[in-house]
């Protein structure tokens, strides 16, 4: 799991791993199968998810649109090097990183870079990723391939650039100026007991914060969405929803910048959180 060092040979492969999603309606109910892994989420819950992926056909807009971003990235990385061949493997769906990383043992490759669709620290969206690709590789060649994964790009100047960018062009659209914008960032929200063990709400702030200050935002906040689990347990909160009839209730803005400052791409809680649900509250 460690870089290599002057006395092993250089990376030969880029994995690019991601969250996975279902293709068909079909896919759906082994999907979130794979996804809860046992975990005590209550069965109205899970069919309840279900029904959202229903609505699609089935279809989570997150596999085409990884593939999208490989395919840039390929363009990318022949143009101006490194010259490294990139796989795609995800924790949950096919390509599944273990059949993904079987591929690779096969090409010939022993040490490799990851990089993984989420901005930000906390077990599920960084370690649990880690943990998954050691045991893949233990299982397909045990002691023959050493992996380093990319830090995570929560502060990175590019990602904030892209997410100023989404904000100024809702705000065009709009018809008014991002200073003059009402923004609720929105990022999945996670267990409040993992939440105090990871830097997870800390990098979103400083995140949120650095969009804000590049725009002049003045009335913005961060905000949640997705949560899942038993309601005893406490998750990050305000929910988006919540946040949008306590905004009703006092402000009253005439406009509402929603920008999910916590999702590379389009998940299915994207779709229906935000595009259905939160827009028909609003």
């Amino acid at each position: 799991m460690n870089p290599p060092t002057p006395t092993t040979p250089a990376y030969d492969a880029l994995l690019y791993m991601s969250f996975g999603g279902p293709e068909g309606l079909e896919d759906v109910m082994p999907f979130l199968e794979n996804v809860l892994r046992g975990k005590p989420v209550p069965e109205a819950r899970k069919r309840e998810v279900a029904h959202h992926y229903e609505a699609f056909g089935g279809v989570s807009p997150l596999n085409a649109q990884n593939r999208e971003i490989i395919a840039a990235l390929e363009a990318e990385l022949a143009a101006n090097g490194p010259k490294l061949p990139v796989y795609f493997g995800n924790r949950n769906w096919h390509p599944l990183v273990t059949d993904t990383i079987q591929t690779m043992y096969k090409d010939g490759v022993r040490h490799f870079l990851v990089f993984t669709t989420s901005a930000f620290s906390c077990y599920s969206g960084c370690r649990q990723y880690r943990e998954d690709i050691q045991r893949a590789c233990d299982a397909v060649a045990p002691g023959q391939l050493t992996f380093h994964k990319i830090r995570v790009f929560s502060n990175h100047p590019d990602f904030i650039a892209m997410n100023v960018e989404r904000i100024s062009d809702a705000a065009r659209e709009l018809g008014i100026t991002p200073a003059q914008a009402t923004v609720a960032f929105t990022a999945h929200s996670i267990p409040q007991a993992m939440a105090d063990r990871c830097q997870y709400e800390p990098q979103l702030q400083e995140a949120c914060r650095l969009v804000a200050e590049q725009l002049g935002l003045s009335n913005w906040q961060l905000v949640y969405q997705s949560r899942s689990g038993p309601p005893s347990m406490p998750w990050l909160e305000p929910d988006i929803c919540d946040h949008i009839r306590e905004l009703h209730r006092g402000s009253k803005p005439d406009n509402l910048i929603i920008l999910p400052i916590g999702f590379l791409s389009d998940h299915m809680e994207v779709l229906f959180d935000l595009d259905t649900e939160a827009r028909e509250l609003c």
